[in-house]
């Protein structure tokens, strides 16, 4: 038998330094979020626009605004609610409607008033 020996593989590992993340000061922070809140433009577009990821500039929008989410966010939510708030209330009203007009109409049994 023949018995080779076993071939022994060099692999060489670079090793590159781990990425170090950006560090921005409060100003551009700051001026980030005006730009995301003035402008029509969505967080994201703002966001690749600086070079920057989404999620930071949500946060930093939570740490400097005090809210996480965008305003145009909060107004569709809140025009679904007074939506379904508006149908509601115009249901009861029609309910409303028809009793009223079932408690006004006269009683074919009830007699006219007499002439005097």
């Amino acid at each position: 038998m023949n018995k080779s020996k076993p071939t022994e593989r060099t692999e060489t590992v670079t090793t590159t330094p781990a990425a170090q993340s950006k560090r921005y000061d409060a100003t551009f922070k700051r001026a980030a979020v005006e730009n995301w809140l003035k402008t029509d433009k969505p967080g994201t577009q703002i966001a690749a626009e600086l070079g920057i990821s989404y999620p930071s500039l949500k946060e930093w929008k939570r740490r400097y605004v005090g809210d996480a989410v965008p305003q145009r966010d909060d107004l569709a939510a809140e025009n679904r609610a007074l939506k379904a708030e508006l149908a509601r209330v115009r249901e009861q009203r029609d309910i409303l409607k028809k009793t009223l007009g079932i408690f006004t109409e006269p009683s074919p049994n009830a007699t006219k008033p007499s002439k005097a």
